[in-house]
């Protein structure tokens, strides 16, 4: 009977190994994802740990940035007290950090085992690159207008938080979906995310299950479903997986130097919202872009006013500083950041300390990669003191 029973539990197991084992080790691999031992090198290795995409082809004809020499000032003003900025790159753990001036490469370094061919996950640094191929479909009239319900391409999603929902608001982080995207707390909506996409639950189903709780166009809060609707809405409109029209549309044209790849589902359904995996270099690129105005060596590559529109903060509820109109201090455009206070700058931003910057009026660009354990416990901290330290940079090349 013993002997019985041990040989019929083996096969149990056997075949629960087989069905869900895929399963259990994805949500091991989640629950480590952030370990303070582990972090830097689970940011430069997705593709071990969960499903990813093809690779993204680099561009035939890569661009190399002239360098020249510049070395980072000693420190930064945060909070009125002067800070080291060496001491606090290494705090945030930084991973890398490139800064271009006018489209010259100043400082290229990294740390904690990446290096320039590292593929580092951009989190929701990705949902720009997403706004600019929203940009370029309408450009193209595959999309009528962003004032569009968000429904009249995607039917299956009325009867859902998202029916009746314009692009625009949801583009602006508008959508009046209700969302926690704390991911200090084990309970909240973007944890929760995480959870069923690696139990198998597809992008799709869980974005349907969302509700409603404001209404759309009234208060700025982020909700990074939005994102990824958007998409399923390129990819519905263009006929293609998003990997693909970012390489035609964006990769290939602007000298990519490396691949790239995706997280995806279980149907092969891309990551919008933060699952981009790319080199330093090639984030610094897409940020000359639209330092560019979205022009690439005489060729538009995204339309210049949709790169204006994407960092104008056209909305009461989206303009920075504390407000009853929004849950965050910082403004919001078209899928960017506009931290404020001036409102000249503007910035893509994932956690953990994923940065593109970009200050037009000192043609400064900063793209800054980054492992920082600590990031749910000092977010706002970190994200003010990122601010301080670039602008300062910025400041520091445009005294010298």
């Amino acid at each position: 009977m013993t002997k019985f029973f041990l040989i019929s539990l083996s096969i149990i197991l056997v075949i629960v190994g087989f069905f869900y084992g895929p399963k259990i080790t994805r949500l091991y691999n989640l629950s480590n994802l952030y370990n303070e031992e582990k972090i830097a090198d689970n940011f430069i290795n997705i593709d071990k740990i969960f499903l990813v995409s093809d690779s993204i082809s680099p561009s035939s004809s890569p661009h190399k940035f002239n360098t020249k020499q510049y070395d980072l000032p000693e420190t930064y003003l945060f909070e009125g007290e002067e800070k080291n900025l060496q001491e606090d790159l290494a705090h945030f753990k930084t991973d890398g950090l490139m800064i271009l001036h006018e489209g010259d490469k100043l400082y290229e370094n990294y740390w904690n085992n990446n290096l320039a061919s590292s593929k580092h996950i951009a989190f929701s640094v990705s949902k720009s690159f997403l706004s600019a191929l929203i940009g370029i479909a309408v450009d193209e009239s595959l999309i009528d207008s962003i004032e569009d319900p968000i429904t009249k391409y995607l039917p299956d999603f009325n009867g859902t938080g998202y029916e009746g929902v314009s692009i625009k608001n949801i583009l602006q982080m508008s959508s009046g979906v209700e969302w926690n995207e704390d991911y200090a707390d084990p309970k909240s909506d973007i944890n929760r995310f995480g959870r069923a996409v690696a139990k198998g639950v597809s992008f799709r189903d869980f974005a349907k299950t969302l509700k409603r709780s404001k209404k759309p166009g009234t208060y700025h809060h982020y909700v990074s479903i939005d994102t990824q609707v958007l998409g399923f809405l390129l990819a519905e409109v263009t006929g293609m997986p998003l990997k693909e029209y970012l390489h035609e549309k964006i990769w290939s044209k602007i000298g990519m130097e490396d691949g790239a790849y995706y997280i995806i589902d279980n149907t092969g359904e891309e990551m919008a919202l933060g699952g981009l995996n790319a080199t330093l270099r090639d984030y610094a690129k897409f940020g000359q872009l639209f330092l560019n105005k979205g022009n690439w060596k005489g060729e538009q590559i995204v339309p210049e006013a949709w790169v204006k529109a994407s960092y104008d903060t056209d909305g009461p509820h989206l303009i920075p500083g504390e407000s009853d109109l929004s849950s965050s201090p910082w403004g919001y455009g078209l899928q960017w950041w506009v931290p404020g206070f001036p409102d000249t700058d503007y910035t893509a931003a994932g956690v953990y300390n994923q940065y593109i910057y970009i200050d037009p009026l000192t043609n400064i660009v900063i793209a800054k990669t980054s492992s920082n354990h600590r990031y749910t416990a000092e977010k706002e901290y970190s994200k003010a003191a990122h601010m301080a330290m670039f602008r300062a940079i910025a400041k520091d090349i445009n005294q010298n």
